[in-house]
């Protein structure tokens, strides 16, 4: 819940990268007025000046949050410090080569927070988000739960919406995860999804197909317009917001595992309960066997991964 003017403390939300998604995701705080302070921070510092001057053009129509391009100092009040920032891909790069410049730019970033703020959380949307959230979480030193990766929150959203639409039902009311990687090795559970807690009357064919859609999806955008950025603001502010509002909520969010059905030491998207202290506990959901070695499979991806970089 936000603060009032006075001797409360204000809440402040600093964003660290105004690209498409960390523009968006600022935009979309401001509109729903889920802080008191946003920051805006980026390399480039016209383009973070820039957003700043046009949100604020907006207030008459919004409200009183208090908008501005800042330096890393004004972390140390933070609440929430959101990394959108990192390198997009050159031509012919390989994935290993973009993984180790994303690294140094998240180490630069993560020495620069951890100067003036050690009590905030942390909240990574960088690809590849899992590893770059392990990597943030070890760089920092911080408790895990104060590390979280937006993780496969939006993959999940995806999927409820094409369950949704397949079914000619509110994606509201569909209850289904995404869980693993946030990326190609990415699992469905369907053995929980759900309406009402009945069976979801899909074939397979169908069941397939949805996934598929749901796994390429980010494909499928980038191909139409270049780059996925309104969606995973809204997942953003869904984490922000309970967060903030210490709601409890259940969502899949990339976080530390820990024997987690046997796997350990690799951050992976799956069900958390998410309050004011971040993730607060991570769900022991049942899943099928076929379903834990899929979800096996996306762990040992990741920590090859992780081990190439040597991290």
């Amino acid at each position: 819940m936000r603060r009032g003017a006075g001797t409360l403390k204000k809440t402040r939300i600093v964003v660290i990268g105004v690209g498409a998604v960390g523009s968006t995701t600022a935009y979309t705080l401001l509109l729903r007025g889920r802080m008191d302070e946003l920051v805006l921070i980026d390399a480039n510092r016209d383009k973070a000046v820039g957003d700043a001057l046009d949100m604020n053009h907006g207030l008459p129509f919004v409200g009183q949050t208090k908008v501005w391009a800042g330096t890393y100092e004004d972390c140390a009040t933070a609440d929430i410090v959101i990394i959108t920032a990192g390198a997009a891909q050159r031509q012919g790069e390989s994935r290993i080569d973009l993984l180790k410049r994303n690294v140094g730019i998240f180490e630069s970033i993560i020495d620069e927070v951890l100067k003036y703020n050690d009590h905030g959380i942390l909240l990574i949307a960088s690809n590849p988000v899992d590893i770059m959230s392990y990597f943030s979480w070890k760089k920092s030193g911080w408790p895990t739960n104060r590390v979280i990766g937006s993780g496969t929150l939006l993959d999940s959203a995806r999927f409820r919406y094409l369950i949704g639409e397949k079914l000619q039902i509110d994606s509201r009311s569909v209850h289904a995860h995404i869980v693993g990687e946030h990326g190609d090795s990415e699992l469905p559970l369907w053995s929980l999804a759900n309406i009402a807690g009945t069976e979801l009357q899909l074939d397979e064919e169908a069941k397939q197909e949805i996934f598929t859609n749901t796994r390429d999806a980010a494909y499928q955008i980038i191909n139409a317009k270049g780059a996925t950025f309104y969606a995973i603001a809204l997942a953003l502010d869904r984490i922000c917001t309970a967060i903030l509002r210490n709601e409890s909520a259940v969502m899949n969010v990339s976080t530390l595992l820990k024997d987690y059905h046997g796997i350990s030491d690799v951050y992976l998207g799956v069900p958390c309960i998410v309050d004011r202290q971040g993730v607060r506990e991570v769900m022991q959901i049942a899943i099928t066997d076929e379903e834990k070695a899929l979800l096996h499979k996306s762990a040992d991806k990741l920590k090859d991964l992780i081990k190439s970089i040597s991290i």
